[in-house]
């Protein structure tokens, strides 16, 4: 059985916006500087580590499985919040489906094409609102934004949502990424305040 993420609550109340959030209608670019530009024939994700069925998809392939819509908010750790991203892409429940994580796999790690990694548990992949995303608004997520494809986690902080993501590990124990190495939250909960460790 899957454990519950602390602080979030199960229905959205009224007051959506986590504490020490503040509301944006813009859409703030943070990353590490470096903004690959990837093609979608040099495009391909890794699926590996404890998988029965690991596998490496073209962007041919991805497009191929099917795809999904969902509206949810994004909160960045940087204290701003925007309401109602409209992403569409490939739900992590069909891609887990497909690569099928082992009895021993408990955490995934993320690998970006810029170099960035970052890490959860596997529980949170299997809400229903985790996609790997390539599109938002309607369009195709933009290099800024960390297309051609990137991992969406609505109820973390964003920094969990790696952007140009090239490899995605599926683990027996804990490796913290980028951020968390840094002193961030391994967590990264909103609904706690979850910024730092």
């Amino acid at each position: 059985m899957r454990a519950k993420l602390s602080g979030r609550p199960e229905v959205r109340s009224e007051d959506r916006l986590p504490p020490g959030q503040h509301l944006t209608t813009g859409f703030p670019v943070l990353d590490l500087g470096i903004k690959p530009k990837i093609s979608h024939d040099d495009w391909a994700l890794e699926f590996g580590g404890e998988v029965e069925s690991p596998v490496t998809l073209t962007w041919d392939a991805l497009n191929q499985l099917p795809q999904s819509r969902d509206t949810s908010d994004f909160h960045c750790v940087t204290t701003w919040s925007k309401f109602d991203c409209e992403w569409s892409g490939v739900t992590f429940t069909d891609l887990l489906d497909l690569v099928k994580p082992t009895a021993a796999a408990s955490h995934v790690l993320y690998t970006a094409y810029d170099g960035y990694t970052t890490n959860t548990p596997l529980e949170v992949l299997y809400d229903s609102d985790v996609l790997l995303a390539t599109g938002f608004g309607g369009e195709p997520i933009t290099t800024e934004h960390g297309g051609p494809a990137r991992v969406i986690i609505p109820k973390l902080y964003a920094w969990k949502g790696a952007k140009f993501v090239k490899k995605i590990e599926f683990l027996a124990e804990d490796e913290l990424g980028y951020w968390e190495k840094r002193g961030y939250s391994n967590t990264a909960d909103p609904w706690m305040e979850d910024r730092f460790s």
